[in-house]
């Protein structure tokens, strides 16, 4: 059971999924582990420069023989450039950034053409690196892009939310689809509805973008153990995609804090917001996003806010203020365990095969 079509696409052991957390947390080390140990590890790309992915790429090359994917932010169609709302946030924001002692305003907003170069010039290193899987957030990479792809045999991994965005990432030609349950920490994959029209819960999700799609599924949102590995399996999904219980490994890039707070949390702590990047994103609750929280349907949206808000995260963090940093968790954090990454994926694969075991006596 836990081998394969999907398996047998990804040439992985386990169908585990490390997932592509970005802002640094998918160091080379992370991601190495999880592929050496039977999974796929996933490199976060969507902060990175082209030349930043390129020198991971290649550090990762020296640490791991095995596959390992890539995962970008595919750029809106527009940015909304509301100048009330920017005037506002900065407003907001603004006695926060003389707390940490940040006196320049952000100015250097996101520009649409530079954005969407830097993606272009992201695909470009895939390719050249020859990275076997490359996986999508946010939205649908043009027909072009999808295309060049395909024609250096690149497996193609999109994120749906909803079973509609599932059927729509079938059609461009993706080879599998991530389906990401309200559960999830961090960023909401949602791109054809609103954040908050797209928080279906995993277990409803699961079966009925199975029953609309012929592709592989890759469950993700809450899952930490072998538990939610065989509850997914046994909905029809093939695989599974583990945020929350990855960030906490030893080998993560996650902050000391942001790792001590998952582990010191429950499930009624992660929330969602948009306060910090102006797109719904689950994490940990703070006194950041409890200020913000009358206003945050006010704030620009992605990627405008998470700029504005840049300097304050970098500073909260430097200076181990865990009350203004953006602390993204799932739902299942009283599962979180401080581990090696090894000994996540053998815990997770003895406890499913334990069920298995168990299934089979009924």
């Amino acid at each position: 059971m836990l081998k394969n079509r999907l398996t047998e696409l990804l040439r992985i052991k386990y169908p585990i999924i490390q997932a592509p957390m970005a802002g640094g947390v998918t160091t080379s080390d992370l991601v190495a582990e999880a592929s050496n140990h039977g999974g796929l590890g996933s490199i976060g790309a969507g902060y990175l420069s082209p030349v930043q992915l390129r020198n991971q790429i290649h550090e990762l090359k020296t640490k791991t023989t095995n596959p390992f994917s890539v995962n970008l932010f595919v750029p809106p169609n527009v940015i909304n450039m509301k100048e009330n709302e920017i005037i506002k946030a900065n407003q907001l924001l603004q006695p926060i950034r003389e707390q940490f002692q940040l006196s320049d305003v952000t100015s250097d907003i996101p520009n649409l053409a530079d954005i969407m170069k830097t993606f272009e010039e992201q695909i470009k290193v895939v390719i050249e690196e020859e990275v076997p899987i490359c996986s999508f957030t946010f939205g649908i990479p043009t027909t072009e892009i999808i295309m060049e792809l395909k024609q250096y045999n690149t497996i193609l991994i999109g994120t749906a939310t909803t079973v509609t965005e599932a059927i729509e990432l079938e059609k461009v030609g993706m080879d599998v689809i991530v389906v990401q349950g309200c559960e999830a920490g961090g960023h909401r994959g949602n791109f054809i509805k609103s954040g908050e029209e797209s928080l279906i819960g995993l277990m409803s999700l699961i079966p009925q973008v199975v029953d609309q799609i012929s592709i592989p599924v890759i469950a993700a949102g809450g899952i930490m153990d072998g538990r939610g590995l065989m509850g997914s399996l046994c909905l029809g999904a093939k695989g599974v995609q583990m945020g929350t219980a990855f960030l906490t490994c030893e080998e993560s890039g996650a902050h000391r804090l942001h790792k001590e707070a998952i582990l010191q949390s429950n499930e009624e702590q992660a929330v969602l917001t948009r306060a910090f990047s102006g797109k719904w994103a689950r994490g940990i609750h703070n006194k950041f996003i409890s200020e913000m929280k009358d206003y945050e349907e006010q704030f620009p949206e992605f990627p405008v806010q998470n700029t504005l808000t840049q300097s304050i995260r970098k500073a909260a963090s430097k200076q181990y203020n865990k009350e203004y940093m953006s602390l993204w968790a799932g739902q299942s954090a009283r599962l979180a365990r401080n581990e090696t990454v090894e000994s996540l994926i053998t815990r997770v694969i003895k406890e499913a095969s334990k069920i298995i075991e168990e299934t089979k006596a009924w």
